[in-house]
């Protein structure tokens, strides 16, 4: 009885800090940019009404700020309509082809830009989107739009942060590191007769709630690119920290977030408390070791539909190893 008093104050004291970040995000994130604010329907021009549906559709418009990720881009400075030439001229395309090399400008890596212009030309078989992006006042061009987005990122690093995890291939290659990593270093834990979560467990629920977090947030991230890329898409290019200002399922997700950061905090000071130093730091080490492989194992198979069973089979083991 008296564990159980303990595990419910402790809990208490979760929900108080998790209020707290949830009030300090409210503040700190209160200027979360919804989208061009627009007048009445009735007082936009033709060219503002385009300007809005492009934004829905594509999630940015003009104004917004992209960083070059890839290693070069190149633009140029001809209007798109010189650019999209009938192909029965092919003596005029290869001249204009010519011209095109002196009159194109490449763009580095980390170099910031932001979008000028957007134009659709119907006859470019290529893409129709054309997009001019400016690094300065002198430093101009255009550039097809699927040309642009596989190579620039958001000028935001919470954006940056998900280019980089969404990467399927560091995804790939993370997953086998980590599980050959975790499996060396937990079978020399286990060998040592350290303490382990699950298996060899301290007296204190935060570190099985860390990974049970660790698992439902990884299951929630790729259900809403499995189910709503389109959602994602739009907090990818407009991110925020605030779960209030997002869409139910991306606030839960960032609620996650926040409580992932709380219970990590607590994860600690419970673990340093109750081990010696040694003890606890080889603890947190085994801890990582398994919050690195949940993560990893929930986030690919959610995207082949099972990590939802194995979402469930993980809570009961979670909990039935607590109980004993």
């Amino acid at each position: 009885m008296r564990n159980y008093n303990t595990i419910l104050r402790r809990l208490m004291r979760v929900l108080l800090l998790s209020l707290f970040a949830v009030n300090y995000s409210l503040f700190t994130t209160s200027c979360y940019n919804r989208g061009p604010i627009t007048p009445d329907a009735w007082d936009l021009t033709e060219k503002q009404l385009d300007s809005i549906s492009f934004y829905t559709t594509h999630h940015y418009t003009q104004n917004y700020n992209f960083v070059v990720t890839g290693d070069s881009l190149v633009v140029v400075e001809q209007q798109p309509e010189d650019m999209s030439v009938p192909d029965v001229v092919s003596i005029e395309i290869e001249s204009i082809g010519e011209e095109m090399k002196k009159d194109s400008i490449t763009l580095r890596r980390h170099e910031h830009l932001v979008v000028a212009d957007i134009k659709t030309v119907p006859s470019d078989t290529i893409d129709s989107v054309w997009v001019k992006v400016a690094r300065d006042q002198l430093t101009f061009g255009w550039v097809h739009e699927n040309e642009l987005l596989a190579k620039v990122s958001p000028d935001d690093p919470i954006s940056q942060f998900i280019d980089t995890f969404s990467n399927i291939h560091l995804l790939v290659f993370m997953a086998f590191c980590v599980l050959t990593g975790a499996a060396y270093g937990l079978r020399r834990l286990m060998r040592k007769g350290c303490k382990i979560v699950h298996f060899n467990d301290i007296p204190s629920f935060y570190p099985s709630l860390l990974c049970l977090l660790i698992a439902s947030s990884a299951v929630l991230y790729s259900s809403i690119q499995l189910f709503g890329p389109e959602t994602w898409r739009h907090f990818y290019y407009h991110p925020s920290l605030n779960p209030f200002a997002l869409p139910f399922w991306l606030g839960v997700f960032i609620s996650s977030v926040w409580a992932l950061v709380i219970v990590s905090i607590a994860t600690v000071d419970d673990v340093t408390r109750i081990l010696s130093l040694g003890e606890a730091i080889l603890y947190l080490v085994g801890l990582a070791a398994v919050c690195a492989v949940l993560y990893v194992v929930f986030s690919i198979t959610t995207l082949y539909y099972i990590g939802y069973p194995l979402l469930v089979a993980y809570y009961y083991f979670t909990i039935k190893c607590y109980k004993h």
